[in-house]
């Protein structure tokens, strides 16, 4: 089967997101960035600075039958209703293809409640969250009343080795035998947290079982790993009205804030909390991390396969129109090479991500992690240099505001950094091929590796 067959009904889908793209949510970005524009300072971070536009275009979206796309399968009763429920069920290749079309404008993922790292937490609650969970919290993310946030990485430590987290998250026993969490440390990068509609945030930390009450009660042997570095790590679901939770500051992105949405520093102080908080039980953080991670890396690289094409796009059009030393950009051979190189990058982006999707759909994400990490290291270098070839043909237009180069530049260029840098992935890559090759030739992987 093609990798861009598609059923019927899902071609009539992806025609309809296609002319909502195109015609609802690119045209919406001005009115979008305006209304963010006139905000300034804290004002930037207050739910009067959400652009009215979201609420129409989701509306629209609802109406269209684009709402929930990303769901892999039917929701449990907890959160179970018409309203929630996708169009149709598509495999991880089918939602794949989608999103390079959602992946041309900045509102479309939004729009049709499929925008990171929303989609994530769905996931992680869906597959491992309580029913409690998933009443409070999963409920009001699928009806796109809420936000929330994922808080993995810390700025005092290298957190690409995940075993490096400091957060604590410690246990202690109160009287009569309860059972109390309290989580101190501090996050960065936590996209979505600075949003005034972020109501949660699911949160990586290490199981610290050194308060004197957790010596007197032991914990069970499945719940605490003192020796494995991967066996402490647990995520916890923490509101973000919690007392000890403080947003330090916005990040910005190579001068970009990203308002309404942004980035945030986080910090964590003497957060407490209960068993109830806990998502899947203690030490289970990195089976619930990785279970993030493969759908997720599809939608993030078909979205920047997207993105890509409309620099592409704009980057034709731009060479048909613009005349140097009496010929049009397009005549001379330089912009000729660029546009071919584009072409063959972002053809490769595609290739490779839907390569991977279809893995994924037919192995699983554990069989297809090889294909997940290569995609991580190659989409965004071979994106970004569609965009910064697409900036160079507009010169100085191409770095303003005026055009969506610059910023689609810096997104595809963090790619590169986000959710691990390449040089992590790459060493991924390297050792899966290494132990298959070592396997074929009956060596014992555990003296070369």
């Amino acid at each position: 089967m093609s990798l861009f067959q598609l059923r019927p009904e899902v071609e009539a889908l992806r025609q309809k997101l296609d002319e909502f793209v195109s015609d609802e949510c690119q045209p919406a970005e001005q009115e979008y960035e305006d209304h963010v524009a006139n905000r300034t300072g804290e004002a930037r971070w207050s739910v009067d600075a959400v652009p009215p536009v979201l609420s129409r275009l989701k509306n629209e979206a609802r109406r269209l039958g684009l709402w929930n796309l990303f769901l892999p399968h039917p929701l449990p009763p907890t959160v179970s209703s018409a309203s929630r429920e996708p169009t149709m069920y598509l495999s991880n290749r089918e939602y794949g293809i989608l999103c390079e079309i959602t992946g041309r404008s900045f509102l479309a993922p939004e729009a049709c409640n499929c925008s990171a790292p929303d989609t994530g937490n769905m996931e992680v609650l869906l597959k491992h969250g309580s029913a409690e969970q998933q009443r409070e919290w999963l409920g009001p993310l699928l009806d796109g009343r809420i936000r929330s946030a994922f808080l993995m990485t810390e700025p005092d430590v290298a957190s690409s080795d995940a075993t490096n987290i400091e957060t604590r998250l410690t246990k202690m026993y109160e009287e009569g035998g309860k059972v109390k969490y309290v989580l101190n440390g501090t996050k960065w990068w936590s996209t979505g947290a600075m949003d005034p509609r972020c109501t949660f945030a699911l949160v990586l930390a290490k199981m610290d079982y050194s308060h004197p009450s957790c010596r007197r009660n032991p914990p069970d042997g499945a719940d605490c790993n003192f020796g494995s570095d991967h066996g402490a790590h647990t995520v916890v679901l923490v509101p973000m009205n919690k007392p000890g939770v403080r947003l330090v500051r916005a990040l910005t992105v190579f001068g970009y804030d990203d308002a309404p949405h942004g980035h945030a520093e986080v910090a964590l102080e003497n957060v407490e909390l209960d068993a109830s908080s806990l998502v899947l039980g203690e030490g289970r953080g990195f089976e619930i991390a990785q279970s993030r991670l493969g759908p997720g890396r599809i939608h993030h690289c078909m979205r920047a396969v997207g993105l890509a094409a409309r620099c592409y796009d704009l980057m034709l059009q731009r060479s048909l129109s613009r005349k140097t030393f009496g010929k049009y950009l397009a005549e001379h051979g330089g912009c000729q090479e660029m546009i071919a190189d584009s072409a063959a990058d972002l053809e490769a982006a595609r290739l490779l991500t839907l390569s991977c999707a279809a893995a994924i759909d037919e192995k699983g994400p554990k069989d297809a992690r090889d294909k997940i990490a290569s995609i991580k290291v190659s989409v965004p270098e071979l994106t970004s240099r569609v965009a910064d070839r697409a900036v160079q043909v507009f010169g100085g237009a191409g770095v303003c505001q005026d055009y969506p180069l610059a910023r689609a530049l810096v997104g595809l260029r963090t790619l590169r950094i986000a959710d691990g840098p390449d040089a992590v992935h790459k060493r991924t890559v390297a050792r899966i091929e290494i132990k298959k090759m070592l396997e074929a030739a009956g060596i014992d992987i555990r003296s070369k590796m």
